[in-house]
């Protein structure tokens, strides 16, 4: 099921935020939390309840001289019990059908289970430096490169390794 933040009830949005708090190890802020709002909700559920979440929310990013709207994953999760059976999968399909038709890239910054699906996904590791245009000017997210995966691979003619500048945000700018 996919839907937007404002369509999703209040118990539906706090399974959710339940749900991406136990996969991330009890790490979620709610700044981390808020980036998930604003945006497209991907939602699995099994006999049990919620097995599976992930929201995309429009980013503004410069990749290679170009302004580029970018879906950001952000709260993909799945619970713990139900990994490896493809509910990841899943959530990811949902969300690049909602990119492919709103946005001109996605970018999640992955960890390493994220990583796996997004090489399955024919997704790549941005090679580029990434970076933030701050309060204060361009801030490089060096903790972030080399783990952050963007879909669909860049056109021809495009520079893989382009610097990827993201507009600002609180809490984790990636």
């Amino acid at each position: 099921m996919t839907a937007h933040t404002a369509d999703l009830a209040p118990a539906e949005l706090a399974a959710a935020r339940a749900l991406v708090r136990d996969a991330f190890d009890g790490d979620l802020t709610d700044e981390d939390w808020g980036h998930t709002l604003g945006g497209m909700h991907a939602l699995v559920h099994d006999e049990r309840g919620l097995v599976a979440h992930g929201a995309v929310v429009m980013r503004r990013a410069r990749y290679g001289g170009r302004r580029l709207r970018v879906g950001c994953a952000e709260g993909v999760a799945v619970r713990a019990d139900a990994r490896r059976r493809g509910h990841g999968g899943t959530v990811t399909a949902a969300l690049e059908g909602v990119v492919a038709r709103a946005y001109d890239l996605v970018a999640l910054s992955a960890g390493d289970d994220g990583a796996r699906l997004c090489a399955a996904r024919g997704r790549r590791v941005c090679g580029g430096r990434l970076c933030a245009l701050g309060p204060d000017g361009v801030v490089r997210l060096p903790d972030e490169e080399g783990s952050t995966c963007v879909w669909p691979v860049p056109a021809d003619g495009d520079d893989p390794d382009a610097e990827l500048l993201f507009d600002w945000r609180d809490g984790d700018v990636l």
